[in-house]
């Protein structure tokens, strides 16, 4: 997720200085009062070496607290080998003293340095030091003639070439002290009212913040875009905000309510930052925000066409020199895993070119589910072919599913020949900041497979497998396959474990509770496909009917509230108080969020147990907020829909720095995120982001140099600052501009009138008709159910089984041809309509239907599939029940016709005899319902031309092939 500082340097330089060397003893003085550190991370005391740049030849590493640059032999000139450090800010006629302490394996001279980090690099200063094998502290002083802005093009170096051998210099305690504008620069103007900066939606509550001592209330004026008061009235004094540190008043505005733009809010001589009072921004944000994922592509060149000139790069990472890949990307050499995988695609994670399936996995199922909600319960029409601006526009298929596709491609691809997944694909080393992606010329590596990558693939792919059904039909089945594979790796394999110190080159990622990873793909799998073995998972989980959903949130490292979201949407055959259950839990866990956003001056969804606020805050703000609007679509209350949009003011600008946490959105919006295309603050030549990028956001954490050097102290919501090297509290990633996509759209969706909650069922669809009958199907017809509020949305066929019933399927038609009956069997089937307010009709009359008796006589049946190489194949076999009784168990039969050997099996005990191979049931998935099928598979050694068994067994009955 992070990186470290560019590559940049510049030749050599002249200046006229002061000298100082002290020998001997170290000096330890410190800075006067009213001058300023500009050296970041000089002391090396946290063991890392950011912010620190190596160039060709020379190796950093950071040990017993000093920075040690070891330097290949053969330079000629002292400034072929450096190390140094950029965003140095200096100011014209301002005095500067540089300290530090070195010491050289064999006695060399070097020069320190202060100018400019690009051409034309111009010099500041320049002084030569002789090194000796001890450690000794040297200082010289100058006055600057140019400014650099901090984060600007000033730099300092140490030239460390000019020998024929090798040589290792260590250096420690490295200070540049001068200057009068305090570190950071300026800074940007905090407000004294504090207002969404973007738009306030008609018919909804207008609230600002005031900033303000006084214990009285205040007046405030409302102002329209010519300046003329339209509105006016008094704050309310609320006192001291926890969060902020900030005295504060509320402004209510609400009752002015004509849209317009360009309002303004003030009390006295404070002014607020521009808004508006309109939907428009909205709207426009739900198609901005997913469009940041075409400029995360990787493996395809951004074209101007779609993004403009500004923004268009060359395609990354298809193995176009300086890339290495990634086309065949071998493991970590460790590893030994003996192949190698095309993995090119995917959306890079955030600001680096890594592509981390357990990140990819939370950011495809939010996108793919912001479509497959508004399919199902609100307006899929906003989000259909043609409205993104994307090479697949006009082919026929939603443009967000196209979208999402780019990233569910490169997940399948990350999937081993034993059907897990490998966690991640990135550079063996971290990238210099900027770096486009084709400018690349790391090595690209495999890490490790693990649980939580199987199961984060296994949950994207069968609810891709569900959406894309009628859409691709192929792909959906090549989707089921790969999920059914990966889910049964994964309970074969239930607790390997990202490494936690793999965080070379790319983020760690690790996660050592996967409970909650289960329960999300078992509840994907069942909605899916139905099937009693993910049912079971589902409803014995410790986390079902809604136990993982907390007012902390979820995110890529917890995961089961996505499961949840998932059963309480798609229809399936869970129990319906079960179903209440879940969507209790999240109007539960709403209602917290709200109790406590009534008691903040920055009202915001989020809330950590030890109240601070951590790493990716606005991303979790952004989750937050879609539990708000999923209480809600389940309840229709008007205060989880103003929740929502409460939410929205903060990540605007109503918060305690007058930020505008979305790129391109408010007065004041985030300009210099961390990321290495979008670093304008570092190379005036490259673009700030684009409109739509959520920044991370505060945290208390400080984990990086530049928020450590700028922030201490500060309070949880006042944790942040627009700094492209401020990677923990400026970094963009997938996951988080997918929760803004999410929620973005329903905001948009939701940003008319409300109509008034439907409270009225549809009326009962008429008896079904049986017609077609088989030994194993039937297809039934119905008079149509109508409703003239909210429409009928589908029908449940149900089998009425005695005192229960179960839905066999859910169509949005008035017929429904159903598959896998028992032959010979007596069924009764009936229907129940459901309307868009989610509202069931009551049962329709029953209909008898009698199976015929299946003259076939076929106990099973089996699809094979089998993937080859030189020495090998991998084969995946599903088998399934044909005999109309369920199985309580299965043991599965063929014979080799060649000299093919099992070396690994999944999903069973497979054992080998000679030729004979047997495969028998797993407790997990022994029982198999006539009609139902389980999934098993196999790595063997195997030659061309690979022959396959031609006859299978199960339970010693011949089983047809197909």
């Amino acid at each position: 997720m992070r990186s470290l500082a560019p590559r940049r340097w510049r030749r050599h330089a002249t200046a006229t200085l002061a000298l100082v060397a002290v020998t001997g003893a170290l000096a330890t003085g410190t800075a006067q009062a009213a001058n300023y550190e500009r050296i970041v991370n000089g002391t090396f005391s946290a063991g890392t070496a950011d912010q620190w740049w190596a160039s060709t030849g020379v190796t950093n590493r950071v040990a017993n607290g000093e920075l040690c640059a070891s330097v290949t032999g053969g330079t000629t000139n002292p400034w072929d080998a450096l190390i140094g450090e950029n965003g140095v800010p200096f100011e014209t006629g301002q005095q500067y003293t540089m300290s530090f302490d070195a010491y050289a394996t064999t006695p060399q001279p070097v020069a320190a340095n202060a100018g400019e980090g690009v051409s034309p690099y111009r010099a500041i200063a320049r002084q030569e030091f002789q090194l000796t094998t001890s450690k000794q502290r040297y200082s010289f002083t100058f006055t600057s003639g140019l400014d650099f802005p901090d984060a600007g093009n000033g730099q300092i170096t140490f030239q460390l070439g000019g020998r024929a051998a090798g040589n290792t210099i260590c250096v420690d305690n490295i200070s540049l002290i001068g200057g009068v504008i305090p570190p950071g620069g300026p800074g940007a103007p905090t407000k004294k009212v504090q207002v969404d900066q973007v738009a306030y939606v008609p018919g909804l509550a207008k609230h600002a913040t005031l900033v303000s001592n006084a214990t009285a209330a205040q007046t405030w004026t409302l102002k329209n875009s010519a300046g003329a008061t339209v509105a006016t009235g008094r704050t309310t004094p609320k006192g001291v905000d926890t969060l902020s540190g900030d005295s504060v008043h509320l402004i209510d505005f609400s009752s002015y309510d004509t849209a317009g733009t360009g309002y303004t809010l003030a009390v006295g001589a404070d002014t607020s930052f521009p808004f508006d009072i309109s939907a428009n921004p909205i709207k426009k944000l739900r198609y901005d925000s997913l469009a940041f994922f075409y400029h995360q592509r990787s493996g395809i060149a951004i074209d101007a066409q779609y993004v403009g000139a500004t923004y268009a790069r060359p395609a990354g990472h298809l193995n176009v020199a300086p890339n290495q890949g990634d086309n065949n990307v071998p493991c970590r050499s460790d590893l030994n895993c003996g192949y190698t995988l095309d993995v090119r695609g995917g959306w890079y994670d955030a600001g680096d070119h890594g592509k981390y399936v357990v990140n990819g996995g939370i950011s495809a199922w939010q996108v793919l589910n912001t479509y497959e909600r508004a399919k199902l319960i609100g307006d899929a029409a906003a989000l259909g072919d043609g409205k993104l601006a994307i090479p697949e526009k006009a082919n026929g298929v939603p443009d967000i599913l196209d979208e999402a596709r780019w990233e569910v491609d490169f997940l399948l691809k990350m999937q081993a020949p034993n059907g897990m997944v490998h966690h991640k694909i990135h550079d063996a080393n971290w990238t210099a900041l900027p770096t486009l992606p084709h400018q690349d010329n790391q090595a690209r590596r495999l890490s490790a497979t693990s649980t939580a990558a199987t199961l984060n693939m296994a949950a994207v792919a069968a609810q891709s497998a569900r959406i894309y059904k009628t859409i691709d039909p192929a792909f959906s089945a090549k989707a089921l396959a790969a999920a059914t594979k990966a889910y049964a790796a994964a309970k074969a394999n239930p607790n390997k474990i990202a490494d936690p110190n793999d965080s070379t080159g790319g983020g760690a990622y690790s996660d050592n509770v996967l409970t909650d990873e289960f329960y999300w793909a078992a509840a994907e799998m069942y909605a899916t496909t139905g099937e009693a073995s993910y049912r079971a998972d589902v409803t014995s989980s410790s986390l079902y009917k809604g136990q993982s959903v907390t007012d902390r949130g979820y995110d890529w490292g917890s995961t089961g509230p996505m499961g949840d979201i998932t059963l309480a949407l798609v229809p399936n055959g869970l129990p319906a108080q079960d179903i209440s259950a879940i969507k209790s839990a999240f109007v539960a866990t709403a209602d917290k969020h709200l109790n406590q956003m009534a008691s903040l001056a920055y009202p915001a969804p989020y809330r950590e147990p030890d109240g601070t606020y951590v790493w990716g805050s606005n991303g979790l703000v952004a989750n937050n907020a879609s539990v708000l609007a999923l209480a809600y679509d389940f309840t229709g209350a008007a205060k989880y829909r103003e929740g929502v949009f409460e939410a929205l003011h903060y990540l605007f600008g109503r918060n305690p720095v007058s930020y505008s946490y979305v790129s391109g959105y408010g007065g004041q919006p985030v300009r210099n995120v961390h990321h290495r295309h979008w670093a304008n603050q570092l190379n005036s030549t490259l673009p700030i982001a684009p409109p739509g990028v959520l920044s991370g956001g505060p945290n208390s954490g400080l984990q990086d140099p530049i928020a450590a050097r700028m922030l201490q102290g500060c309070k949880p919501q006042k944790c942040f600052v627009d700094h492209i090297e401020a990677y923990s509290l400026n970094e963009v990633t997938v996951n988080w501009n997918s929760a803004l996509a999410w929620i973005a759209n329903w905001a948009a969706e939701k940003s008319g009138t409300p109509t008034p909650p439907d409270n009225t069922p549809p009326t009962t669809p008429g008896t079904p008709v049986a017609s077609n009958v088989t030994s194993s199907g039937v297809t039934l017809t119905w008079t149509a159910s109508s409703d003239p509020e909210s429409g009928v949305r589908d029908y449940d066929v149900i089998s009425i089984e005695g005192d229960t019933q179960r839905v066999v399927t859910t169509v949005t038609g008035t017929s429904a041809t159903l598959t896998g009956l028992r032959p010979n069997t007596a069924y009764r089937f009936a229907v129940q309509a459901r309307n868009g307010a989610d509202l069931k009709s009551a049962l329709s009359g029953a209909v008898p239907v009698t199976t015929k008796l299946d003259t076939g006589g076929t106990y099973c049946k089996i699809a094979y599939q089998a993937n080859t190489w030189s020495t090998g194949l991998t084969a995946n076999i599903t088998i399934t029940n044909t005999s109309g009784a369920e199985w309580s168990s299965w043991t599965l039969g063929f014979t080799w016709p060649g000299s093919q050997k099992i070396t690994q099996g999944w999903s069973a005990a497979w054992t080998q005899t000679g030729a004979a191979v047997t495969a028998t049931a797993m407790s997990y998935n022994s029982r198999v319902p006539a009609g139902g099928s389980v999934q098993t598979g196999f790595n063997a050694s195997s030659t061309p031309p690979h022959s396959e068994p031609t006859a299978f067994t199960v339970n010693g009955q011949p089983c047809s092939k197909g």
